[in-house]
């Protein structure tokens, strides 16, 4: 007599929504800020450049951060790491509302402060991400990912609208939300370190997760970096993912950026543009409501590379789609699976990577990840300006149809079985 043991229900795993609260709180403030720095900078300084000036530091302390967040991740409890970055949080939202109100936001002020949000995300949001392992049990991890993409997809659909209410009747506004969302996210956090000794996730691979890793011998930053990476590029299974998604993330970026470009000189207004995100955010949250059971269901490897597949011949329909009732549709195509195929590559990641390395692998990922996306707007730019709107599209098409090639070569990534598996798929690249 043999018997199965019933999939993991996200909805009755108490500590994986006070998890999604405290998240999704903390990508509010940042969705609010995002929006709204620009547009403040420019009603400041009325300056383009001073905005590009402050949104390249910003991103370029983020990145630097990012890689030490990681190492801070695998140090210490990461609930606790959650806890201590939205406090920061707090105290930086309400220094922000002090000077807006104060009438003192002015390029220095406001560089400062972005400069100072960006090091708290880098340097703390690598813990909230990797606390999820602690929180979610691996036949599980590719529906919590799924349900993350529909949450990101809500963020981008009502972070502009809200930070255009807020910033409209005040920017102090704007600073006081961000403080609302924090403390939620510290209460919720707090909330999780309170049970986390009565109900944690063990990894049957690691018996210490979730707990501050003791390393033998003086701690080292960057020695502990190259850890990360040097073990990242260990796996050829994880290498596949890792190319894949940054070679389709650039490819994708590209042909958005080249989009928005050519409508703007074309002459459409920002409403019209503008139109394009909402239809993206649509199409992504209904993707990500079918994602669960995609992920559940379907071979991972079917998902990313279909997935993929469908995407890049959407990309190659914008080339001929020129007005954007068009380019919306086609749009809506581009990004529907794109919360599927990311809740498989991200929860294999997850399920894959040693809890122990998980903070570093993680801010490895994401550092190589951020760093082709300054890429998309100078492939955007110059390559409309040399070989026109078609040519720097097919160019974006055929980044994206690398991409599908380099799924297709890999055999790690071409076996990836249904979530169920993953744990077991993942043993066979697990070295000494």
């Amino acid at each position: 007599m043999t018997t199965t043991t019933p999939p993991h229900r996200l909805t009755r795993n108490g500590r994986y929504i006070t998890w999604l609260i405290s998240d999704t709180a903390k990508g509010l403030a940042s969705a609010l800020f995002g929006f709204a720095i620009p547009l403040i900078v420019l009603f400041v300084t009325n300056d383009p450049a001073q905005a590009g000036i402050i949104g390249a530091v910003g991103m370029a302390t983020r990145t630097i951060t990012t890689l030490y967040g990681g190492v801070l991740a695998d140090r210490h409890r990461r609930i606790v790491m959650m806890v201590l970055g939205s406090l920061i949080g707090v105290v930086l939202s309400g220094a922000f509302v002090l000077l807006a109100l104060g009438d003192a936001l002015t390029f220095t002020t406001l560089l400062v402060i972005d400069v100072l949000l960006a090091a708290r995300t880098g340097l703390f949001d690598v813990a909230g991400e990797s606390a999820l392992k602690e929180i979610v049990p691996d036949d599980a991890m590719g529906r919590a990912q799924a349900a993350n993409q529909g949450r990101s997809a809500v963020l981008e659909l009502a972070g502009g609208p809200l930070g255009g209410v807020l910033l409209a009747a005040g920017a102090w506004l704007i600073g006081a939300a961000m403080a609302l969302c924090h403390v939620i996210a510290a209460v919720t956090a707090w909330m999780l370190q309170r049970t986390a000794s009565t109900s944690p996730v063990q990894d049957p691979d690691d018996p210490d997760a979730g707990k501050p890793r003791a390393d033998a011998g003086k701690p080292n930053a960057v020695r502990e970096m190259k850890e990360g990476f040097r073990w990242l590029f260990s796996r050829p299974d994880l290498r596949g993912v890792l190319f894949v998604a940054t070679i389709v993330n650039l490819g994708f970026a590209t042909a958005m950026t080249t989009i928005i470009y050519a409508l703007q000189q074309a002459g459409h207004s920002t409403i019209t543009i503008g139109f394009l995100g909402t239809a993206a955010g649509v199409a992504m949250l209904l993707g990500a409501l079918v994602a669960p059971a995609l992920v559940s269901r379907v071979r991972a490897s079917v998902i990313i590379i279909g997935g993929l597949s469908v995407s890049v011949c959407a990309v190659f329909g914008m080339i001929p789609a020129r007005e954007p009732l068009a380019l919306a549709g086609v749009l809506a195509i581009t990004v529907f699976f794109i919360p599927a195929v990311n809740s498989a590559l991200m929860g294999y990641f997850m399920v894959a990577t040693p809890t122990a390395l998980l903070g570093r692998a993680n801010s490895a990922s994401a550092v190589l990840g951020m760093g082709a996306m300054p890429l998309a707007p100078l492939i955007a730019g110059f390559g409309l300006a040399s070989i026109g709107r078609e040519g720097t599209l097919i160019t974006a098409s055929a980044l994206c149809a690398l991409s599908v090639l380099l799924a297709l070569s890999n055999r790690g990534l071409r076996a990836l079985p249904v979530e169920s598996g993953w744990r077991a798929h993942a043993r066979q690249f697990e070295t000494t």
